[in-house]
């Protein structure tokens, strides 16, 4: 789960991670009175979307006086952003962040993620600050210092010594940026994220250090464990699709593609995937139902891939262990019905009550294409939305 930027420095603010004050609004009336109630001066007037890129696309603006506020707001609000991260429709900004200004001697970048190569979290730092890692990473590899924590000792002072010296911090500013460091890595671990990212980490010509930009992903199978984060979910910021998925404990991710997948087991979701592009085309999703689905929840899968316009095809891949194929081809037969399907589908059953569920699709009267192996279902799918 993903927070906007003033939701992420109220929890690191908890932590005694130095951020900014500021105010979230929605009406251009209300940013000029906040604008206001940080002094009336320099202040900077932020789009709230849960995407990167925001001030190259234009969503970060520098405000003189709080009527210029009020115009810069007035401007964003409700308008569409589109970032290298939203994809070409978009967001559209409901919220804008009104901040203090800072003044700015040098940024860097400073980043928590779990590395998946050794299992650990691992603190990232960089001296390029302002731009994308991503892009640091291709262009200057060399500048990204990494730190990986042991889980059995903890984030160790002496680690953010060794990245506060090989980023050029000044000698003051050094045990500010091991503080710093710290809270951030306390606030990783204690509220289960799965990323952190300061961008940029700025140097203020007093010595301090500053987070300018704040992004946190939390790890949503932790997310039980706090109720205060669970509550700052925003789901007019998530695909209204994956946003129905969750309701029944689906895994479902939007694609662009034309071939709607419904697959048993994150492998064999992304096998699935993968063949559809070796045989030419593109899935329109990746959904897992999981091991133990019922007929009801095997039905709300196939309505919610059915509800994209942009599905000419639909392709079911089951090997049934814990999962039924009865219980899956019920659910198929059921949810096709309700939604009176005209569009090809390709059905690939194997595993257990295989022959059950296959007899249940053969007499169910329905236009469904059987499938051997999920070769043979791939080819059949493609060609189906080909002809």
């Amino acid at each position: 789960m993903n927070i906007h930027e003033y939701q992420a420095k109220d929890v690191l603010r908890k932590y005694g991670v130095a951020v900014l004050e500021g105010k979230v609004v929605t009406t251009p009336d209300e940013a000029e009175a906040a604008a206001q109630d940080l002094g009336g001066g320099l202040c900077v007037v932020k789009a709230q979307i849960h995407a990167g890129g925001r001030g190259k696309a234009g969503g970060v603006k520098l405000a003189q006086t709080p009527q210029e506020a009020r115009a810069y707001a007035q401007a964003l609000l409700g308008s569409t952003l589109v970032t290298h991260q939203t994809g070409p429709e978009g967001k559209e900004v409901h919220k804008v962040f009104i901040e203090q200004g800072c003044d700015i001697e040098k940024e860097f970048y400073l980043g928590i993620v779990i590395d998946r190569t050794t299992s650990r979290v691992t603190i990232m730092a960089s001296s390029e600050g302002g731009v994308e890692i991503e892009e640091v990473a291709e262009r200057a590899p060399e500048k990204i210092l990494r730190a990986t924590i042991d889980p059995a000792v903890g984030f160790g002072d002496f680690q953010g010594r060794q990245l506060a010296y090989g980023l050029g911090l000044p000698k003051v500013s050094v045990n500010k940026a091991v503080a710093f460091m710290r809270g951030l890595y306390k606030a990783f671990t204690e509220c289960d994220a799965s990323m952190m990212e300061i961008n940029p980490l700025v140097l203020t010509k007093a010595g301090d250090l500053v987070a300018l930009d704040a992004k946190i992903g939390f790890d949503d199978n932790a997310l039980f464990r706090h109720a205060d984060i669970r509550e700052l979910r925003d789901v007019s910021e998530e695909n209204d699709k994956e946003v129905a998925a969750s309701e029944f404990d689906l895994n479902y991710i939007a694609l662009d593609g034309s071939i709607g997948c419904m697959v048993n087991g994150a492998g064999l979701a992304m096998a699935t995937m993968d063949i559809i592009k070796h045989y030419g085309a593109e899935p329109a999703n990746f959904l897992d139902v999981g091991g133990g689905a019922t007929t009801e929840k095997v039905t709300e899968a196939f309505k919610i891939i059915l509800s994209d316009k942009k599905v000419k095809g639909v392709l079911v891949n089951i090997f049934g262990g814990i999962m039924r194929c009865d219980v899956v081809a019920n659910g198929v037969v059921e949810a096709a019905r309700q939604v009176n399907l005209s569009i090809p589908l390709v059905v690939r059953l194997e595993g257990t009550n295989v022959e059950l569920g296959k007899k249940i699709l053969a007499e169910s009267g329905l236009d469904i294409i059987a499938a051997d192996d999920l070769a043979d279902a791939a080819k059949k799918v493609v060609a189906a939305i080909s002809a």
